[in-house]
């Protein structure tokens, strides 16, 4: 829960708008929905030693929920306003480092 804050803190930081956190479906959840210009963003937040244990802590099951998640999060919100969607992961590191891997994975 500490990880999705601080990524939530920099999301903010940066301009971004925060639409959801925690966001439960029958799918399972998402850490963080997000508003980046006219890109939507899902967020997968892992608090990992490492970029690359947090890269690989994401599995191909997980990745399918995530987008199950998100195609019903768009169409429970009708209101929501973009031309994009990404799916981005942020890894929180020891010392609250903050390391974003943008467009980490995506549906062909």
């Amino acid at each position: 829960m500490a990880a999705e804050h601080a990524a939530m803190a920099d999301l903010k930081a940066r301009g971004w708008q925060v639409l959801l956190h925690r966001a439960r479906t029958r799918w399972g959840e998402i850490d963080l929905v997000a508003l980046h210009g006219n890109c939507l963003v899902f967020v997968e937040v892992k608090a990992r030693p490492s970029l690359l244990a947090a890269g690989e802590a994401i599995r191909p099951g997980q990745v399918s929920r995530i987008m199950n998640a998100a195609r019903y999060l768009c169409a429970a919100n009708p209101d929501w306003v973009y031309d994009s969607i990404r799916f981005d992961v942020c890894a929180v590191l020891p010392g609250n480092t903050i390391e974003w891997i943008p467009d980490a994975f995506r549906q062909f």
